[in-house]
């Protein structure tokens, strides 16, 4: 599968996915040269989540913004951690429950960079991206505090 590219520059990979996210295709746009490690993160609509069932989560974007957020975010990973290449992905739109809607996978010489660097990236997208969500579910519908 071929994503929209929103950045690209070696090191950084970051592709727009608004209809579906396939990690396994995003991660073949890295060139893992040099790379001893990849960890990955991939996050999944739960089907429930407080006692209700979640029909699907529909996410909104400053899409001008986005790629520019994720790329700036990648580079702070790579600089902070010593990793060498990151490719991220999230969706937009409507994610139905048990759909991929954010994807991350980190290459470095070694594990443990890799490791702190994801856990660090999901984090820091889940405070900064300019995405919001909306829960439809068995009770109605309700935006979520906060990004991502």
């Amino acid at each position: 599968m071929r994503y929209p590219t929103l950045a690209m520059d070696g090191d950084i990979v970051i592709v727009e996915s608004p209809v579906e996210l396939d990690p396994q295709a995003l991660l073949t746009l890295l060139d893992l040269t040099g790379c001893g490690a990849v960890v990955s993160f991939l996050g999944i609509t739960r089907e429930y989540d407080d006692g209700k069932e979640i029909y699907r989560l529909e996410f909104d974007a400053w899409q001008e913004k986005l790629g520019e957020v994720l790329h700036g975010l990648a580079a702070d990973a790579i600089s902070k951690f010593g990793v060498k290449k990151v490719a991220m992905s999230h969706r937009t739109g409507s994610v139905n429950a048990g759909e991929n809607i954010v994807s991350i996978h980190v290459a470095s010489p070694h594990r443990k960079a890799a490791f702190r660097a994801c856990e660090w990236l999901i984090d820091e997208l889940k405070m900064q991206a300019p995405i919001w969500k909306k829960e439809v579910s068995s009770v109605g519908e309700k935006w979520k505090a906060g990004l991502g």
